[in-house]
């Protein structure tokens, strides 16, 4: 049976522990929609004194009209809901002066709040310093727009900054804990999951745990009027302008066009225009620069990735496809998509594997991810920079690979890492569904699916 959340445990422990200090508090939690925020909000407030409080893109004077109203209900006083009350800074201290004791006031998507009108980091800021860090209030600002959430309310240029007492980004879950979604589901089905819904709650929630994941597939995700085949246009279109230029640089990451030239070329877009579009991207969230580890980030062959799976997922295999999706041409659909699907796993595996190393080596290693360099790659390269320590990973979304024959052309690759070369410990990882055979050396790990099982779920 599905746990409602799942990882969670961490970030309640800290609201309870901010509430029961019983002391003015101002927190500050944001992460991307769909992950969870305000059904962990909610959780936490149950029980407790509190007025919750969704703000919307009506506008400011709205948003005033409606926060009053919970407040009157919240006081059950009939005369403050009628109140002539035109401004946010009145209203908190009208309320602040008919309230005594200890009451949680959250603003959920408080972004939206500031696109009706830009002052509103400042007015909070007065709010804050004139009335709410006197009264023993338990104020909770959420945001699903994660780089407005950064940049206005937690940004150092923000009027609001340093004035609160913690904040919570909320993350995805990792791909352990899709156990709990999807109990009967075997390792290789889970990395499929995962492969689309990249951790988010809302999205594993969509998925029928009865059904197997190519029913899923169908049903779910490639059914035009399904929850996920529609997310990704929603959300997008709700952050951006100019969406076609945006989707057209989306669809070309997707399809691994990685390196600005490419994109370029791709989109056949301006560079100036482009610079500005991944830039955009990159603040929102959906897409982050990569660098192999062994270099800085000042360095100028990065490439462009996307942050999760799920809009990965979209750009490559609903985007291009949306014509015989609509169409309900399920078997034409199927036949275009079956051989790259498979391909797209194979890349979703590296990512968990990355996951893996870093859980069950946390204390190895302080860099990992791809190495490129030329006509050169390793699908993962974990450093140990206090240590010299190296690990060489390849990922093979395959049954009976040769570990002897994978374990000889990535030594013959790790020749080409320039990376404390003389003084490194160099050490290896194979990962794959299954193996030809295991093979004894000190020095290289196997990892097939029953290993991460056993490691994962320690069943």
């Amino acid at each position: 049976m599905f746990q409602q959340f799942v990882n969670r445990g961490e970030e309640l422990s800290f609201l309870e522990k901010m509430y029961s200090e019983n002391k003015p508090k101002f927190i500050v939690i944001y992460g991307r929609r769909r992950i969870g925020k305000t059904a962990l909000m909610k959780k936490f407030i149950k029980n407790k004194p509190h007025i919750y409080f969704l703000a919307d893109n009506r506008g400011n004077k709205q948003n005033i009209q409606e926060m009053q109203h919970f407040m009157g209900e919240f006081l059950s006083d009939s005369i403050f809901k009628k109140a002539n009350i035109s401004d946010w800074v009145e209203l908190f201290d009208e309320f602040s002066k008919k309230t005594k004791g200890r009451v949680v006031i959250v603003v959920d998507e408080f972004p939206y709040l500031i696109m009706s009108n830009k002052a509103i980091p400042s007015i909070f800021q007065k709010i804050w310093d004139a009335n709410l860090s006197s009264k023993n209030v338990y104020l909770v600002l959420l945001g699903s727009s994660i780089g407005m959430m950064e940049t206005e309310v937690l940004g150092y240029k923000s009027p609001l900054y340093g004035r609160r007492s913690g904040q919570l980004k909320i993350l995805p879950l990792k791909f352990k804990h899709l156990i709990e979604f999807f109990p009967d589901y075997s390792p290789e089905d889970l990395i499929k999951v995962f492969s689309i819904t990249d951790g988010i709650p809302a999205y594993m929630l969509s998925m029928n745990p009865k059904l197997n994941f190519q029913e899923n597939l169908k049903e779910n995700v490639l059914n035009s009027g399904s929850f996920l085949c529609q997310e990704a246009e929603i959300l997008l279109r709700q952050e951006l302008r100019e969406q076609s230029n945006y989707f057209n640089i989306l669809k070309a990451i997707a399809n691994s066009r990685n390196k600005y030239g490419e994109i370029v070329n791709f989109t056949e877009l301006d560079k100036t225009l482009i610079s500005k579009y991944l830039s955009t991207l990159i603040l929102l969230h959906v897409i982050r620069k990569e660098f192999p580890p062994t270099q800085k980030k000042e360095a100028r062959n990065a490439r462009y990735v996307f942050e999760d799976n799920y809009f990965n997922f979209w750009f490559r295999f609903i985007y291009p496809n949306k014509t015989l999706i609509e169409s309900g041409k399920k078997n034409e659909l199927e036949d275009a998509i079956k051989d790259d699907l498979n391909v797209y796993f194979s890349q979703a595996f590296e990512k968990i594997c990355a996951d893996f190393i870093s859980e069950s080596q946390a204390a190895a290693f302080n860099k990992i991810g791809r190495w490129w360099h030329k006509d050169k790659e390793i699908d993962i390269v974990a450093l140990n920079e206090k240590m010299k320590d190296i690990l060489f990973v390849e990922c093979k979304w395959k049954d009976n690979v040769n570990p002897e024959k994978i374990l000889e052309n990535l030594k013959e690759k790790a020749k080409y890492v320039e990376w404390n070369n003389d003084k490194r410990k160099e050490r290896y990882a194979i990962f794959a569904k299954s193996f030809s055979k295991k093979i004894k050396n000190g020095d290289v790990l196997l990892f097939d699916l029953n290993d991460m099982k056993k490691m994962l779920w320690k069943k």
